[in-house]
């Protein structure tokens, strides 16, 4: 066999067009191999990594299904799981393009948890063929990381692997990006001098991660919070939304506002952008004082952080090199490793908590207006998760 990249390369003469391009030569024949943990060096090393040794193994795991996690490779290996519709903030680019960004994910977890992945990407967008899918997958692994998945179709895929699946399955766009939220958020608090209880918040964005921050923000005990999507704040009155909608505008917005997202803003402590666009100045300008500012949204906040930092005692993005970036890395690979390693079958809201209050704890008596949530690199997060998710799913006795 040749070069398995012949087939790719520029002709000979002609320019390579991504040659200038680092990023390009990063991700070149892709960025994940697989291999053997033992050498075969001899006939006995093949006769035992393969028959007949292989056999016996397999022959005792028939017997006693629950082997299976003493001499396979399934209870440490997560899936990383997408059908390509909501691609960072490339949006529905399909399962090929999506590829890249799974084996990156893939790459996440082993350098921060140690963690082997493997990247599933699907040719389906279908509810029922994902899930069908994933369940006929699942023996080969220990946990299920969906990813890029659009909503609302997100919501119920992962809603019914969890019910039918008895190893942890999480949709990371929701959940990884909470958690971080949650931590970088109880320490905001602690910077202006506030409990969780006394804020008020207003999200825009009620896609998945906007749903699942309004969520994990109620369970940790938000003062009040208000959701907008692109016709408005979520209220009752209105006829036009989904089930999960519905479900928001039930449980937030207590006082019934039925105006704008640029009208909640008035008076209000938190602003959490998860929905791109842009928040004019004097929405900001008319929060109250020492807000808070977490404007998400990449590669361009919805809220430039230097006309936020004349308003808000805290800002926090989503990019790299600023202060306070909000970044899921800080989250998943320390939940699926706390997971794994206490053999939890499924991953509860407490734990999701508990991985919050771990992240936020790192920063600990260092925190600051620019540091309110640890660095991305920073390495004590992923093991300060993983100790605090394991030992809640002993607590909670969803542990094997």
């Amino acid at each position: 066999m040749g070069d398995n990249h012949s087939s790719v390369e520029p002709a000979q003469g002609s320019p390579d067009r991504f040659a200038d391009d680092p990023a390009f030569a990063v991700h070149e024949g892709g960025k994940l191999v697989v291999r053997p943990t033992r050498p075969i060096d001899s006939v006995a090393d093949l006769a035992l990594t393969y028959t007949p040794g292989v056999a016996r193994v397999s022959s005792a795991i028939a017997g006693e299904p629950d082997l299976a996690r003493r001499f396979t490779w399934a209870p440490r290996v997560v899936a990383v799981v997408s059908d390509g519709t909501a691609v960072l903030g490339l949006g529905d680019i399909g399962p090929a393009a999506a590829l890249p960004v799974m084996e990156g994910k893939a790459c996440l977890f082993s350098e921060f948890a140690g963690l082997s992945s493997v990247p599933v990407v699907l040719s389906t967008t279908d509810v029922d063929e994902i899930v069908d899918t994933v369940i006929a997958i699942a023996p080969s692994f220990g946990g299920i990381n969906l990813e890029d998945i659009s909503a609302p179709r997100c919501f119920e895929i992962e809603e019914r692997l969890r019910e039918r699946l008895a190893i942890p399955v999480m949709h990371d766009d929701q959940h990884g990006t909470a958690i971080v939220v949650l931590a970088a958020l109880r320490n905001a608090a602690r910077v202006v001098g506030r409990e969780l209880g006394d804020l008020r918040v207003v999200v825009s964005g009620a896609g998945a991660a906007g749903i699942a921050c309004t969520k994990i923000l109620l369970e940790a005990g938000i003062g009040d919070i208000a959701v907008a999507d692109s016709q408005g704040i979520l209220h009752t009155g209105r006829e036009d939304l989904t089930p999960i909608k519905r479900w928001v505008a039930e449980n937030t917005n207590r006082v019934g506002y039925a105006g704008t997202m640029i009208g909640a803003l008035e008076g209000a402590d938190v602003y959490l952008g998860l929905s791109g666009g842009s928040v004019p100045e004097s929405a900001i300008a008319s929060m109250a004082k020492d807000c808070i500012v977490f404007s998400l949204a990449n590669p361009i906040p919805e809220v430039d952080p230097e006309m936020a930092a004349k308003y808000a005692a805290v800002v926090a993005t989503g990019r790299s090199g600023e202060p306070n970036q909000i970044n899921n890395v800080l989250a998943f690979p320390g939940v699926f490793r706390g997971a794994i390693d206490a053999g939890a079958t499924s991953i509860t809201e407490e734990m999701k908590l508990a991985a919050a209050t771990a992240i936020a704890d790192v920063v600990g008596e260092d925190v600051r207006p620019d540091y309110v949530v640890p660095s991305p690199l920073d390495r004590r997060v992923a093991v300060a998760v993983a100790e605090a998710v394991a030992a809640c799913a002993r607590e909670q006795g969803v542990a094997h």
